[in-house]
């Protein structure tokens, strides 16, 4: 057993999220793991963690779940936020929490291979400040970090999330440049593998290897660099911008969820994109098959109608439109996000209505999400929706960034 004893919870089982938790309990950890449609909730899983660990796809996500945790949080728990969600997410964060909680924001360099050998980069944010606790905290978890691989102090709280994004907006970019320069010398009648061999010589030369062989086994999903890359968008960041274009456009071809490198083919024309992309984000519950959660065309995303069903097809809020318009906007705010839009980027909203006298307790709700100039709108009453209990539906159309 470890010094740190104290149970740990981990929310969030993908790619990364396994293997890291794996790791812990290898260590010696008791560790409890949660991931959504198990039946166990954020609330049940962190109930008695001195520490809380959430390695999540994105902000929206981050939110949801701690939101989600925190009747469960147990006094003077410590949360240490691993996603890459940025340091504006992180400070909301701070604010989400108790006063009592600690926050590391830790955000790690790597991949899949790394995760699971503890050869990661772990870029703390207020490991040494209060946020960690006093002593003994801040050291044991300085321990428990070491578990994933080498553990960088960059600073105060966000100090972590600022360094990978910075990263990110560098490393990211460099492989699409590389991707562009492939497709530029095959134009020229020059091949690939001639210019990676002229490259390796370079400064870009592990950049360029990387990219000579796409791989077949997914790493670093390209819509997370994309979605990476929209965390780092700022006036200044010409650059990032001009990448994330492209990966956005790799993405909208159906190249979401292949490895980033998967760019090269992509840019050299290895694959046509369609001109309508059907998109089913894995952060919404599954549809029945007969629709698509949303459909990109070029610049546009039309989002079908959503309604509040979890995972197994179930109503969740029977006969509460309050938690039934927050499972709704909760969906859009997920499938927003996946294609680096919020809910300022929705030019049309359209509300379907079993009772219209009800709609006080939905506006209440939409208000907390439609925050700025309302886009276009039509809510009309039906007699009844698709299922049973359904109180709701709401569609939308968006102009992406």
């Amino acid at each position: 057993m470890t010094a740190f004893e104290g149970k740990i919870a981990f929310l969030g089982q993908g790619r990364m999220g396994v293997p890291m938790a794996r790791r812990l309990v290898d260590a010696g950890h008791q560790v409890t793991v949660w991931r959504r449609g198990t039946g166990v909730t954020a609330a049940e899983a962190v109930r008695g963690a001195a520490l809380v660990v959430t390695m999540l796809r994105d902000p929206a996500a981050v939110r949801e779940v701690l939101t989600a945790a925190l009747p469960g949080l147990a006094p003077g728990a410590t949360v240490v936020e691993m996603s890459t969600i940025g340091p504006e997410v992180v400070r909301e964060l701070r604010a989400l929490l108790p006063a009592s909680a600690g926050l590391v924001d830790a955000p790690v360099l790597g991949s899949v291979g790394p995760a699971a050998e503890g050869t990661l980069t772990v870029l703390a944010g207020g490991l040494d400040g209060p946020q960690a606790g006093d002593g003994a905290v801040a050291a044991g978890l300085r321990e428990v970090l070491s578990v994933f691989g080498t553990v960088r102090a960059c600073g105060p709280l966000g100090a972590g999330a600022a360094v990978k994004v910075a990263v990110m907006s560098a490393i990211v970019p460099a492989q699409v440049l590389v991707a562009e320069t492939f497709a530029y010398g095959e134009a020229h009648g020059v091949p690939r593998e001639a210019l990676a061999d002229v490259l390796a010589g370079t400064p870009l030369g592990a950049v360029s290897e990387r990219l000579r062989v796409p791989s077949r086994e997914t790493r670093y999903a390209l819509g997370l660099a994309a979605k990476d890359l929209a965390l780092a968008a700022w006036p200044e960041a010409s650059l990032a911008t001009a990448a994330r274009r492209r990966l956005q456009e790799a993405e909208a071809a159906g190249l979401g969820g292949r490895d980033l490198t998967a760019i090269a083919g992509h840019v050299t024309g290895g694959r046509k994109g369609r001109r309508a992309v059907p998109l089913n984000p894995p952060t919404v519950p599954p549809t029945n098959g007969m629709y698509s959660h949303a459909v990109r065309a070029g610049d546009t995303l039309y989002v079908s109608g959503q309604a509040a069903l979890d995972e197994r097809h179930r109503v969740v809020g029977e006969d509460d439109m309050t938690a039934q318009s927050e499972h709704v906007f909760r969906s859009l705010e997920r499938i927003l996000a996946d294609q680096g839009a919020t809910f300022d980027d929705v030019t049309f909203i359209r509300t379907y209505l079993t009772d219209m006298d009800r709609r006080a307790e939905y506006g209440a709700v939409r208000r907390k999400y439609l925050t700025g100039t309302p886009p276009a709108s039509t809510t009309v009453e039906v007699p009844r929706l698709f299922m049973p209990g359904l109180l709701l539906e709401v569609d939308v159309v968006v102009a992406l960034p």
